[in-house]
């Protein structure tokens, strides 16, 4: 009986059902229409200027950023465009998406605002997996 029910057991293993492929991942909902665009596949190369030039023939622009690296101040590969009014940012989303800016082909979409930030409890100590736990030191 022990070795029947162990041959099941390996059967089940190596059967095809056991490997069944991961559910594809959903993707995340579309942002609202907004003045503000993300904009992402920009070069290393690309600056704040770059892009505040580039997205102009579109809309009145109103703010533009690229977003840098602290260390090296390249570009990270992605920034974002603030329009005067939705339909500008409309027609930069139309004018930009799939086209190229200092040879690379960039993607624009209306940003999603940020999620807010979590709050840890005030009285909780990060927790140090690196040395003893407080208060075993000298303590018999």
């Amino acid at each position: 009986m022990a070795a029947a029910t162990a041959r099941s057991g390996f059967r089940r293993m190596f059967s095809v059902a056991a490997f069944t492929p991961p559910k594809a991942p959903t993707p995340p909902p579309k942002a609202d229409p907004s003045p503000n665009l993300f904009i992402s596949g920009l070069s290393k190369r690309t600056s704040t200027e770059g892009l505040r030039e580039f997205a102009a023939k579109f809309g009145e622009v109103l703010h533009a950023r690229v977003v840098t690296d602290r260390v090296t101040g390249f570009s990270k590969g992605f920034g974002f465009v603030r329009y005067s009014s939705v339909e500008d940012a409309t027609k930069g989303i139309e004018g930009m998406d799939g086209k190229f800016l200092d040879g690379w082909v960039i993607f624009a979409e209306y940003a999603r605002p940020r999620p807010p930030p979590q709050q840890q409890e005030m009285n909780s100590q990060p927790q140090q997996s690196w040395g003893p736990p407080s208060g075993s030191w000298g303590s018999q």
